[in-house]
């Protein structure tokens, strides 16, 4: 079994990589706050653990990299956007493979929200690969706003040894309020 400490980070990219029309924008957030010197942001990025891909490589060998990439993760952030339901190649894949074959538990972090305290609220939002693994129960998630406390959190928080107790957990008001994110009373 591969050592597990990996943080994956999953997003639509829309087919692009222009940072202004896909959720890369999110991701490259993540990775500004990391190497940022005066924010405490610490993950590890499965994304570097692997030789990358180019976008032209053949789909298997891009399937056996995110794969390869997931295996070495202890949990994964799903970026949830406006698009992101819209998605019907990698992301689906990526969320199927951490829950079903490496048991991994989904952080999924809204772009579009200041706090998260009624995920099903925000069904409409979610891929069907994720909405079918939250209906039938198989899936382990933490539902936060996309704000870089709450994923910090959730990041050192959960993992294939510490999964979220149910497919709709998430933090009480008090909890957003501690990590410094204004929360309804």
């Amino acid at each position: 079994m591969a050592y597990r400490n990996g943080t994956y980070i999953a997003f639509h990219a829309g087919g692009t990589t222009d940072p202004t029309a896909s959720d890369i924008k999110y991701y490259r957030m993540l990775k500004a706050w990391h190497e940022h010197d005066a924010i405490d942001f610490q993950f590890i990025n499965s994304h570097d653990k692997v030789a990358s891909v180019r976008d032209t490589s053949k789909k298997a060998t891009l399937l056996r990299s995110l794969m390869e990439r997931l295996n070495n993760s202890k949990n994964m952030v799903l970026i949830i956007g406006p698009t992101t339901r819209f998605d019907t190649d990698w992301v689906p894949f990526e969320i199927g493979y951490a829950v079903d074959r490496c048991k991994i538990p989904i952080i999924a972090a809204y772009t579009g929200c200041d706090w998260v305290l009624q995920p099903i609220q925000l069904r409409p939002l979610w891929p069907t690969a994720f909405s079918n693994r939250i209906a039938n129960s198989t899936v382990r998630a933490i539902h936060i706003p996309f704000k870089q406390r709450a994923i910090d959190a959730a990041i050192q928080q959960f993992s294939h040894d510490n999964l979220p107790t149910t497919p709709l957990s998430y933090y009480t008001a008090e909890a957003h309020r501690s990590l410094g994110i204004a929360a309804p009373v």
